[in-house]
Parts: structure tokens; C-alpha cells; sequence
């Protein structure tokens, strides 16, 4: 059983507050469920040596936008290193606050569960982006429906106790965020994995 889980789930059951570079985790976070998509992760890195085996992001969408719940894993040591906002599309509103739907359509502005692979990046309307590649059913369809990493102005920095703005379908996140993403994924020599869950 992973250390991290176990410290975790101490934390959690003494009701103390999880933190995180000196940011406390959200009370939304889920460590089994997180867990179990890490491991999702891990076995798509098991399965090929092209991607990076030490560090993944990891998207949380049961956790509501205005909450972080874009988390950057570090493989090796076990453990969140950074955390923040992230949009999900406008298309995966249900009108009921707090419950999304998901789609692999392309004009649906949904956002897509799954796991993608972040290739190189590209100047486009937002500035910096990187192309993402849906690796299951559910995302297949990510870089033809350009579905891309990216930044936004409108995304806040900080946790907020209501929902932020929504993307078009693409994981879009605040531009200091970003740059702190960028670093890593710049100085990546393999491909590094994106899991979006809910």
C-alpha cells in the first residue's frame, strides 16, 4: 500500500486539513479515487517507456471549478507537488451545479475523461498551448476536436467559493499556473500523461 495513501487517509480521518506547498487540499479531494486513477496512470507509462515515469498531472472534475483540482503528481516520491484551477467546457454543464456530463463529439464543448498524452506546444489565440492526445475511447477524438492545455486570463489564481469561467472543452487554467505547468512539461525529455477523471 503507497505511503502517500496511508498518510492521506490519516489526515483525512483526523480532520485535519491536507496541505500542499503551503496551500490546504480542498475538502472535495478524493484520496481513493485519486489513487486509483495514479494507478490508471502508472500503467499506461508501465506499457510504453515513451512517457515520463515520474511526473503526471491529474484532474479531479467531481471537485467543483472554483476549487483546485488540477494536480501535478510527483511518481517517484508519491506525492502532490502543486495544485490549481482548472475550466472544464461549457458543454459539459447540466444545468444542475456540481454535475457535468462528458463527450469525445466534436462541436459538443465538452470536456472528455481519459488519459491524454501532452505533445509539443504552439502559439495560438490564448498565447503558449500544448496539443494534447486522447490514449482511450473516452478522448480519442482530443487533438482533431483541437482540445489543448492552455492558459486564460479569466481563470483565477486562487480558489474561489464560486464556479469559475468555462472553456470550450479544453483543460484551461490560469496563466501563472501555467508557466509553473509549462516548466515542467518544457523540461520533460518523454511525454508526460494528463489524466482527466470524475
Amino acid at each position: 500500500m503507497k505511503i502517500f495513501f496511508i498518510s492521506l487517509l490519516t489526515i483525512v480521518f483526523l480532520n485535519t486539513p491536507i496541505y500542499v506547498n503551503n496551500r490546504e487540499l480542498n475538502t472535495d479531494f478524493d484520496v481513493e479515487r485519486f489513487n486509483q486513477e495514479v494507478s490508471a496512470v502508472n500503467e499506461i507509462i508501465n506499457a510504453k517507456s515513451v512517457y515520463n515515469n515520474k511526473i503526471a498531472f491529474l484532474v479531479d472534475m467531481k471537485i467543483k471549478s472554483g476549487k483546485n483540482r488540477f494536480f501535478i503528481y510527483d511518481l517517484i516520491n508519491e506525492k502532490i507537488i502543486d495544485q490549481g484551477l482548472v475550466a472544464h467546457g461549457s458543454g459539459s454543464e447540466t444545468g444542475i451545479r456540481g454535475e457535468l456530463k462528458f463527450s469525445n463529439v466534436a462541436n459538443s464543448n465538452c470536456t472528455s475523461l481519459g488519459r491524454y498524452a501532452i505533445g509539443k506546444n504552439y502559439i495560438g489565440i490564448f498565447g503558449k498551448a500544448y496539443k494534447l492526445y486522447g490514449l482511450d475511447e473516452t478522448n480519442s477524438n482530443a487533438f482533431m476536436r483541437n482540445i489543448v492545455l492552455h492558459q486564460y486570463s479569466a481563470v483565477p489564481l486562487e480558489e474561489q467559493d464560486h464556479y469559475i469561467v468555462d472553456s470550450h472543452g479544453c483543460p484551461m487554467v490560469n496563466e501563472e499556473f501555467f508557466k509553473r505547468i509549462a516548466k515542467i512539461i518544457d523540461t520533460s525529455k518523454t511525454k508526460i500523461i494528463l489524466n482527466i477523471y470524475y
